[in-house]
């Protein structure tokens, strides 16, 4: 075993192994998922995306976001761990790192001020992820296989109570009850609001579905490039603060009510 083949195992000891789980890669800000039994055997999802201020619902999207730049720290010859540094300006380092199980994949996110001023970073998209190969719909259809969670329960995109005025047109933004509608993506605004963080959509063949959430919902977003967002809260850094945020992605079998079990387990209280 050569010295770097044995620092990539000692630091990504802690990721799961199992041979048959998802697999996955980074480049050009471009995170590829594979697996044997993903819908279209692999993913495209925009790892990291945007960095973004406070209101920013009525903002050109240029002035909402703060300028970043990632790295790659380290890959596990698995291919079921990734590590990453991102510096987001001025001075904001993010730390976080991926790991592949079976059937999800679970990001942890270490966000730290290294100023001595507040920063105004109020909530991030860190994955948009590309379901038009998962769904076998495009941009016009896609919407009747993807869902959120309402006070109707399971509910497609397609059957939300819609709006299309915004300053951008196109996609929905799904805005929780307790966050200012002020400081969301600048897109239409649906009526409805989520009652968790999921949001997700079903297989081509109806077998599977994807969903994804954080312990921290700022918005749920269907997007313009056949994808689905669940953008987390950050809510500021102090000079010298830390804050931790995690997230899922997960593949499961088409069962509504197994996908909200383990979505309470992994976020007790959402």
């Amino acid at each position: 075993m050569g010295l770097f083949t044995l620092f990539l195992c000692l630091a990504f000891g802690g990721f799961a192994s199992a041979a048959d789980g998802l697999h996955i890669s980074w480049t050009n800000n471009l995170l590829t998922v594979s697996g044997e039994n993903l819908p279209g055997q692999t993913m495209s999802v925009w790892y990291l995306e945007a960095f973004c201020r406070r209101g920013s619902t009525a903002r050109e999207w240029g002035q909402t976001t703060r300028p970043h730049k990632t790295t790659l720290l380290a890959a596990s010859p698995d291919g079921q761990g990734l590590k990453f540094r991102t510096l987001i300006e001025p001075q904001v380092e993010l730390r976080h790192e991926i790991s592949a199980g079976t059937d999800e994949l679970d990001i942890q996110f270490t966000f730290t001020n290294h100023g001595t001023n507040d920063v105004d970073l109020e909530w991030f998209q860190p994955a948009c992820i590309r379901v038009e190969k998962f769904t076998g719909c495009v941009q016009s259809n896609y919407t009747g296989r993807s869902f959120i969670f309402t006070e109707r329960g399971l509910t497609l995109l397609a059957a939300t109570r819609r709006t299309e005025e915004a300053r951008y047109r196109g996609g929905q933004v799904y805005v929780p009850v307790e966050i200012n509608l002020a400081d969301v993506n600048p897109r239409p605004p649906s009526l409805d609001r989520p009652v968790n963080g999921l949001i997700g959509c079903f297989s081509a063949d109806h077998r599977w579905l994807l969903a994804t959430a954080s312990d921290r919902t700022q918005e749920l977003f269907e997007g313009v490039y056949v994808c689905l967002h669940s953008d987390p809260r950050v809510g500021g850094l102090k000079a010298g603060e830390v804050k931790k945020l995690r997230s899922k992605i997960y593949f499961l079998k088409n069962d509504p009510d197994a996908l909200l079990a383990r979505y309470r387990k992994d976020f007790p209280g959402k």
